[in-house]
């Protein structure tokens, strides 16, 4: 990263139109707890919100993903026990991811006319199944703790977390993970091709130089708040211990692929996908032996150097510290020095350099220092020059949907690099 990009080297999830958002975008308001008399957990939330807008609900009419909620709906409203309502939950959670992979890759009927490929449907489905979630007021009683439990169930189902599986080790195992379309207050129309990625790999073999690797796919939420929460340590920490490769992904800036080198805790404070922003050491349990960097361990001269697509692919060493014995922040070139601070790692300093700090941190904590992994960072995802306008644009377009086929095809030829590469 470069210092004409300043958004890009504080955000890293989004490219450099992130700085836009902090102008153009205002909070949608929604009444206190103490206003309504209602838990704060039935209350809408911010991205809920966002559903009753006509580019949502565009998307879910012309994917035919809009029929999933009153479906579920109805399932709820048959309801009598908690027990059945968590079996409700988790099985339209589960049968939503498993809708659109196979959209995405191909299986069953396409329902609708938008393309295959396309992640934007399983976020705004996976909201309307939340949102008739939160609405909903049982007849044998729901208290806090209980429908939270309901809505992580939704979550983590509806995000591949419990679908992971593996054949036997004469396969080898690889995880990669998305994450949810966001800065959508400046463009409600945006998907996130890290997403699109995790779709269309997700359950997938492909064939490497070390032999057949399936590859198995999760999607994580653009929130300050699930992160200190531990959802990536939740998820992936059963894995671990058992693949020959990972790599978490997310949205970069325009033109490129980078593979990025060393990760920082620090958390930027950028606005999330709930509007919140926070701004601090990242929080993971045990503090005290909390380092302030962790590195890749991607074969990255491989997967700089192979012929893998459309867009170039850079080793980026770049971080942001406060060095040793000062109080102020520096970029550096080549990495971090000796003692020093984290504030931005190559990845920058939001969700995306968080989730390739825990899940490397994890690695490093898990004592597997063979096992390669990292964080790849996509180009953006961007429509065309005629209908690059929010206001005024369509939902997709020729070159939107080129661009995004693109750059899934070249995540799958970097992951098959990984691990051909791997030892």
């Amino acid at each position: 990263m470069t210092h004409q990009f300043p958004a890009l080297t504080r955000l890293g999830l989004g490219g450099v139109t992130l700085v836009l958002v902090l102008a153009g975008s205002t909070l949608p308001a929604t009444a206190s707890p103490a206003d309504t008399g209602r838990s704060s957990i039935a209350q809408p939330t911010v991205e809920e919100q966002r559903l009753d807008r006509a580019v949502p609900q565009e998307i879910l009419r012309r994917s035919g993903f809009d029929a999933l909620a009153p479906r579920f709906a109805h399932a709820l409203e048959g309801s009598r026990s908690y027990a059945q309502t968590e079996r409700v939950v988790t099985r339209h959670a589960s049968a939503l991811w498993r809708r659109a992979v196979d959209r995405a890759q191909g299986r069953g009927p396409a329902t609708g006319d938008l393309s295959r490929g396309d992640d934007r449907p399983l976020y705004w489905a996976r909201l309307a199944l939340s949102r008739e979630l939160r609405e909903w007021t049982p007849r044998f009683g729901l208290d806090d703790r209980r429908r939270k439990a309901l809505h992580t169930a939704l979550e983590t189902s509806s995000r591949g977390q419990e679908d992971i599986r593996y054949p036997g080790r004469q396969v080898k195992r690889v995880l990669v993970t998305g994450f949810d379309p966001f800065t959508l207050d400046r463009d409600v129309r945006i998907g996130n091709p890290s997403g699109a990625s995790a779709l269309a790999l997700d359950g997938t073999l492909v064939r490497t130089a070390k032999g057949l690797a399936r590859i198995e796919a999760v999607v994580f939420p653009v929130r300050w708040s699930d992160f200190a929460e531990g959802a990536v340590e939740r998820a992936l920490a059963r894995q671990l211990p058992h693949l020959d490769a990972f790599t978490t992904i997310s949205q970069g800036r325009p033109g490129r692929f980078d593979v990025e080198r060393t990760n920082g805790a620090w958390r930027g404070g950028f606005p999330d996908n709930e509007n919140l922003s926070r701004t601090g050491v990242v929080p993971v349990t045990d503090p005290a032996s909390q380092p302030q960097w962790t590195s890749t361990t991607l074969p990255y001269h491989r997967l700089t150097e192979a012929d893998t697509g459309r867009f170039p692919v850079y080793d980026n060493t770049e971080v942001t510290e406060i060095p040793a014995g000062a109080t102020q922040p520096v970029t550096r070139p080549d990495g971090p020095t000796p003692g020093s601070t984290a504030r931005a790692g190559g990845g920058g300093d939001y969700l995306s350099n968080e989730i390739a700090y825990r899940a490397t941190l994890l690695r490093d904590r898990l004592r597997l220092p063979e096992l390669p992994g990292g964080h790849l960072h996509t180009p953006v995802l961007q429509f065309g020059t005629e209908n690059a306008n929010p206001a005024t644009g369509g939902v997709t377009d020729p070159d939107f949907e080129r661009n995004r086929s693109d750059i899934v095809s070249q995540v799958r030829a970097l992951v098959r690099t990984a691990v051909s590469a791997a030892p």
